[in-house]
């Protein structure tokens, strides 16, 4: 039976792992008493003790974790520590090539980002077949829901003093200075960093990523192209191109909420596109992915214990 650690497991992601992981009867879930939570001797030991550890950390706190580990170890890192490093697989498989092989021979694999996973999605695919130029200036717009900001930002949402701003979306990190932009460049080959507008909104999870491009930014493709390419690409169980969204016009960033999947459209006309992913900020965006890359590596279905 396969020995799991979950090393900071009272956050939102690895909550949510370890709900997933106790209801599963192929793994042996290695716990820590409250006390020691903390203590880097009984987290030694309970990382080299298992067969795949979590990390749900801070990143210097998963460096640190790194540091400690065998390298026997299959180590799930989701903070954003190794995201871009060379030695690290990225837990994306559905967007390169081999990845679902390179997943599964991993030591160490790096869990996206929930932002960065929706545009990876849609731009990588793009620029491989050089039908985006890896030199395009991009505009990319991400809705999230608040838990994407962790305990604090759900406590802030969920107060009922909260200021009244809490009631309508909020875009943030306006210097351009986001987390996940270093992976988000580094993952999908482009050469320029997006512009970048993620916006916090007044529900409790999921994520609507959207690319607006012109056709004039293609190289000798259409919206049609795409299409085909995301058809090809991306036909499940987790990853799923859809010909249309089926909501009267509108497509709501929660329209997933509480799933591991994610969804692919491309709108717009023959002129003007929009490039969309939907999924959960904690499922495909966060915990479903880690999951996900646990089964792969483990040789089962890679849709169990998640809810597609």
């Amino acid at each position: 039976m396969t020995k799991v650690f979950i090393d900071g497991s009272q956050g939102t992601t690895g909550l949510r792992i370890f709900d997933r992981l106790s209801a599963r009867e192929d793994i042996e879930l290695i716990t820590l008493h409250e006390d020691l939570r903390k203590d880097l001797s009984a987290r030694t030991s309970a990382i080299n003790t298992s067969d795949i550890t979590f990390l749900c950390l801070p990143d210097a706190a998963a460096i640190e974790a790194v540091s400690v580990a065998s390298d026997k170890v299959r180590i799930l890192d989701t903070s954003t520590a190794h995201r871009t490093s060379e030695q690290w697989i990225y837990g994306f498989p559905e967007v390169f090539e081999d990845g679902f092989e390179k997943v599964k021979n991993a030591n160490r694999v790096a869990v996206p980002g929930c932002h960065a996973s929706g545009f990876i999605a849609l731009i990588k695919p793009l620029v491989d077949a050089k039908i985006l130029p890896a030199d395009a200036l991009i505009t990319c717009h991400s809705i999230t829901g608040y838990s994407g900001g962790g305990k604090g930002m759900i406590s802030e949402y969920k107060n009922e003093d909260r200021p009244v701003i809490f009631d309508a979306p909020r875009q943030y990190a306006l210097a351009q200075q986001h987390k996940h932009l270093k992976e988000m460049k580094a993952i999908s080959g482009i050469e320029n960093a997006p512009v970048f507008c993620p916006i916090v909104s007044d529900f409790y999870s999921g994520m609507c990523v959207t690319v607006p491009l012109f056709k004039q930014q293609l190289k000798n493709a259409d919206i049609n192209d795409i299409k085909a390419i995301y058809k090809e690409k991306y036909n499940g169980p987790i990853v799923t191109f859809l010909d249309e969204i089926g909501e009267n016009g509108f497509v709501s960033a929660n329209g997933i909420m509480g799933k591991d999947n994610m969804q692919i459209f491309t709108e717009g006309n023959d002129d003007r596109i929009l490039l969309i992913a939907r999924y959960d900020n904690l499922g495909k965006g966060a915990s479903g992915a880690a999951l996900q890359c646990m089964n792969i590596i483990m040789g089962v279905d890679i849709t169990t214990g998640l809810d597609i």
